[in-house]
């Protein structure tokens, strides 16, 4: 305790002058503004200059987090508006439109669907649609785009379906040169998802660039005549007989939003059948 009292007394006497100078300025100030007009102005304009300042540094701060508050009630009204959006719900619109081909007796029906997942950038590519087998889809349904071919149904549940894309290392389909009918299979190599390759078409036919390529119609998934996509380049190796032609798809699978899935009501017929005469022959 008396330690404490003698750093106290040793720090007043070494500080004396300094104290006491600051007891007289401040004592002088205020005589100077009580018995001067001009004096007390300018300290009171000087006071309030800095209150305005401290006052304004405080709204600032205040304000910030106000502001704050405000930013996230206004999120969490635009979050509450965004899940009103058509965007944020999924659509079961069962609009189905029918196609009845008579060249080959067989009857397709379209189901429009939307694409709510998408890869092209893979070797083996996948895409989900917002519909499933209790809007009517099945296995082994094609899929086509406004474009042209997309894919096979290969996965169903009750509101969902997976499909495998002609960007599939494993997809095989059966097509056609248009111009001549002359008929190729198409498979994707992978790599540039602007391009897949048909191969199977005899070089007794003569091939000219951007001629087109459908589906053949000769499987029973995709009608004929759906666009596959233009020739870009061909080649033929010397004695293979038939063509390696590079084809530019006509669906563009990094924008594809919308499809259609089609339903060969014949196609339990068709294949019933098919197996039979195999069994038979085998």
């Amino acid at each position: 305790m008396n330690k404490d009292n003698n750093s106290l007394g040793d720090f007043l006497a070494r500080h004396m002058h300094v104290i006491v100078f600051a007891l007289l300025e401040a004592a002088a100030v205020v005589l100077i503004v009580q018995n001067s007009v001009y004096q007390s102005s300018h300290v009171i304009r000087w006071g309030n200059a800095v209150a305005g300042v401290w006052h304004k540094s405080v709204s600032g701060i205040t304000g910030y987090f106000r502001l704050r508050a405000e930013n996230e009630h206004l999120a969490a009204e635009n979050a509450m508006l965004r899940a009103q959006l058509a965007s944020s719900y999924i659509s079961y619109n069962d609009s189905v439109f029918t196609v009845n081909d008579t060249v080959y007796k067989q009857r397709y029906s379209y189901t429009d669907a939307q694409v709510i997942k998408n890869s092209y950038n893979k070797a083996k590519n996948y895409m989900m649609i917002n519909k499933g087998y209790a809007q009517g889809v099945k296995m082994d349904m094609a899929v086509i785009s406004p474009q042209g071919i997309v894919g096979v149904i290969v996965g169903c549940t009750r509101n969902f379906a997976t499909v495998m894309p002609v960007l599939h290392t494993d997809s095989r389909n059966s097509v056609k040169l248009k111009r001549t009918n002359s008929t190729g299979s198409l498979t994707w190599e992978g790599g540039d998802f602007r391009y897949a390759t048909v191969t199977d078409i005899p070089t007794t036919y003569q091939l000219h660039k951007n001629d087109t390529i459908v589906t053949s119609g000769l499987a029973n998934d995709f009608p004929e005549g759906i666009a596959v996509g233009y020739i870009d380049d061909f080649e033929s190796f010397q004695g293979s007989g038939f063509y390696k032609i590079r084809v530019r798809l006509a669906t563009d699978f990094n924008t594809l939003n919308h499809v259609y899935i089609v339903d060969n009501r014949f196609k339990s017929e068709q294949d019933t059948l098919l197996n039979r005469t195999f069994r038979e022959n085998e």
